[in-house]
């Protein structure tokens, strides 16, 4: 009957909140279409610029290679000086490097290096954005009931882009090919007007650590929870790297082998994603504050990802991909949330940034390696490719069964 209760008020307080936890889920979900808005329409690229399969893998692993760099970093400052003033700007970043890619697409007849340079700047955008909704959502919320369900809703937001990317990077393709550069920066307008309108500051801001305290503070969270943080780390880095990796894939397959292309190709591409997106919002509706419950479904989902991937090696029968990698998608998608949410609910408030901002990076990692590394599988033997995701698969299993045990309640303080 508590529980019940609980429930209850964790659902009236998100009620009240609904449109700042709206706000703060147009983030993951512009910068998703940022980065996997493109993917459908590499093959098209390659053509247009007249570079490799292994060049137009850059343009998502670029984009990547910058936020891991700078995460940490946009994690510190938004622990020192706060969220907002974090997000904004990066917003503005952001948006003005979809500009340049898509001035130089439209204008210069050796575009490859300008659009980079583009990407570059959407990288440093991404960094101070995404990362910093996790530990925000944990400053909105006490009760850490609301803070996962409101963690369920911001990894949907995540998934539901990939879901809408495929389809929005090729219907916009249609007409132009590098319109997808250019509706980017308005996506990142109308995000940037929402945070400034619709967040608002805490009422009692407490004073923010000095840099020594603040080191402290980040030793003293490793000294205590860094085998399971580390385990998270690895966790996140492979599951990134199977999703990209297989989106690549099936990008690429689907062109090349079975002449899918504009708007019927997106929605192919949105199918295993769709799967993803909605068994994240169902994962983040059940676990709500059961740690053990976070433990036993990322072990599950991560065994389930890592079979399907060995399964790809079985069929090349494009029905038969579809269900395989739909399947994979569901054990990504409830694995997301639960990683999520062992974070956010176990460190404090005034290091949270910066560790959800490491665990951001880490996942980055995995979104870098997946496209190049599969470019190059493909050229030779792509089967030994999933073979290798598998195994990948099967060390994150291990590492969740082994190594994810839940503190206790008197751990979750920084020393």
């Amino acid at each position: 009957m508590m529980s019940k209760k609980k429930v209850e008020i964790a659902q009236d307080e998100i009620a009240k909140k609904r449109w700042a936890i709206i706000s703060l889920a147009s983030i993951p979900l512009i910068m998703t279409l940022g980065n996997s808005m493109l993917i459908p329409i590499l093959p098209l690229m390659e053509k247009k610029l007249g570079i490799t399969t292994v060049q137009s893998s850059y343009i998502i692993t670029l984009y990547s290679i910058v936020a891991i760099v700078l995460i940490p970093i946009a994690g510190y400052l938004s622990d020192r000086f706060g969220r907002k003033i974090v997000i904004l700007p990066s917003l503005i970043i952001a948006g003005i490097g979809g500009l340049v890619s898509g001035w130089a697409a439209w204008k210069m007849e050796s575009p490859y290096f300008f659009i980079m340079i583009g990407r570059v700047l959407q990288g440093i955008g991404a960094a101070g954005t995404a990362p910093i909704v996790m530990p925000l959502i944990g400053d909105l919320f006490k009760k850490d009931e609301e803070v996962s369900s409101s963690l369920g809703i911001i990894e949907t937001s995540n998934t539901f882009g990939k879901v809408l990317s495929p389809i929005l990077g090729s219907l916009l393709a249609v007409f132009i090919w590098f319109l997808p550069f250019f509706a980017f920066p308005v996506f990142c307008l109308i995000s940037a007007l929402l945070i400034l309108f619709l967040i608002k500051k805490p009422k009692k801001e407490e004073e923010p650590l000095t840099f020594k305290q603040f080191t402290q503070n980040t030793k003293s969270i490793f000294r205590m929870h860094g085998k399971w943080l580390f385990a998270v780390f690895i966790i996140g880095i492979i599951l990134m790297f199977m999703l990209f990796s297989i989106l690549f894939y099936l990008s690429n397959i689907l062109e090349d082998e079975h002449h899918f292309t504009g708007i019927k190709k997106g929605f192919i591409l949105a199918i295993p994603l769709a799967s993803l997106c909605i068994s994240s919002f169902i994962a983040g509706k059940v676990i709500k504050d059961n740690m053990v419950t976070m433990k036993w479904i990322t072990f599950g989902g991560i065994v389930l990802s890592g079979v399907s991937a060995l399964a790809v090696s079985f069929s090349a029968q494009l029905i038969y991909l579809l269900a395989v990698f739909l399947t994979c998608g569901i054990g990504i998608g409830v694995s997301l949330p639960c990683l999520d949410a062992l974070i956010t609910q176990t460190i404090e408030k005034e290091t949270r940034g910066t560790i959800t901002s490491f665990y951001s990076a880490m996942r980055f990692v995995g979104v870098a390696a997946g496209p190049p590394v599969m470019a190059l599988f493909m050229k030779h033997n792509v089967s030994f490719m999933f073979i290798l995701l598998a195994v990948f698969g099967l060390i994150a299993a291990l590492l969740a069964f082994k190594i994810l045990r839940p503190p206790k309640e008197s751990d979750k303080r920084p020393v």
